[in-house]
């Protein structure tokens, strides 16, 4: 485990009613160095004074550096989540005891495939975002990507607009927003229902593809034992858990 340091809220934008998007940066003015695909852990008190420790996937792209080394990610208002009653209400200047960054959700440089299906429901699309200018280098190598984003409505898939601008530029790169409770949605390429069940229109290859799956439990399961039924080998999945009651992700 990583040695904690204290982070300081530097920004809060509230994008939809159960979403917010946060910027801190460490107290002691250090760049928080990462791999695309990490996360941080912040170590939070519960009402009896137990740690407890929540993990969210990192945002930041390295082609558009925040100022004073600040980094981002996203959270879902969970109701009565102990992450979530901190972070809406945390004054700005206040700061968080973290952790990280950590995890291995990141891509392989030695990957050989012609393309990537990104999968992820929520906030779990964090790490794609932060992916984006090492896939972009990739798609102008003639790589494809396709990224599946799912969410119950249009305002809870958060940055849609950064990769709905990179499809409309990129040949190469296909977002297809899920939304499976409100239809319909004035979103180019929207699906209606949940991630999982897109997959068979993108006919899975498990001899050119890599899939990466981020985000809910469920989407993950359903949508692994898809790709394993579709053929696909251990080595050309690669999962992040968002756990929903507490917010914290698992890998694997």
């Amino acid at each position: 485990m990583s040695s904690a340091f204290d982070i300081v809220l530097s920004a809060r934008e509230q994008v939809a009613p159960g979403l917010l998007r946060l910027r801190f940066a460490r107290a002691d003015g250090q760049p928080l160095a990462h791999q695309a695909g990490q996360f941080i852990q912040l170590h939070l008190a519960d009402a009896q004074g137990t740690l407890q420790r929540r993990s969210y996937s990192l945002a930041n792209r390295s082609d558009q550096p925040l100022p004073g080394n600040q980094f981002e990610f996203a959270i879902s208002l969970v109701p009565g989540g102990l992450a979530a009653g901190l972070l809406s209400t945390l004054p700005i200047g206040a700061s968080v005891p973290a952790s990280g960054p950590l995890g291995r959700f990141c891509l392989n440089p030695g990957d050989s495939n012609r393309r990537y299906l990104l999968l992820a429901t929520g906030t779990g699309v964090s790490p794609y975002r932060a992916m984006l200018p090492a896939l972009i280098e990739r798609m102008q190598q003639g790589l494809e990507v396709v990224l599946l984003h799912g969410a119950r409505t249009a305002d809870e898939l958060p940055y849609a607009g950064e990769f709905l601008a990179l499809a409309a530029a990129q040949p190469r790169f296909v977002y297809l927003p899920c939304v499976s409770r409100q239809w319909p949605v004035d979103l180019p390429a929207a699906c209606q229902g949940h991630v999982q069940e897109q997959l068979a229109r993108l006919n899975p290859d498990p001899a050119h593809d890599i899939a990466y799956l981020c985000g809910n439990p469920a989407m993950i399961d359903a949508g692994f034992a898809l790709l394993r039924a579709a053929g696909f080998g251990m080595p050309r999945l690669r999962r992040e858990k968002y756990l929903s009651l507490s917010g914290q992700a698992a890998g694997a």
